[in-house]
């Protein structure tokens, strides 16, 4: 399986989150965990942005439902 690292810039534009939020949400285990690659550099797996995305969607559609 071949995984892409996404950096900081692609997060913030696939998330629409800020970094300070980002980085907030880490420290809360509320957001996937960046793969160190040296230095300060970090950089996050694709797979796993995809898969929180799809499950903020999957919570919005489970609370509309509830909701209705």
């Amino acid at each position: 399986m071949t995984h892409s690292l996404l950096r900081l810039p692609a997060v913030i534009n696939r998330t629409g989150l800020s970094r300070s939020r980002i980085y907030s949400l880490l420290g809360m285990g509320r957001f996937p965990a960046p793969v160190k690659l040296g230095g300060r550099v970090v950089a996050w797996p694709d797979n796993e942005i995809s898969e929180w995305i799809s499950q903020r969607i999957a919570e919005r559609d489970a609370s509309e439902m509830s909701d209705g």
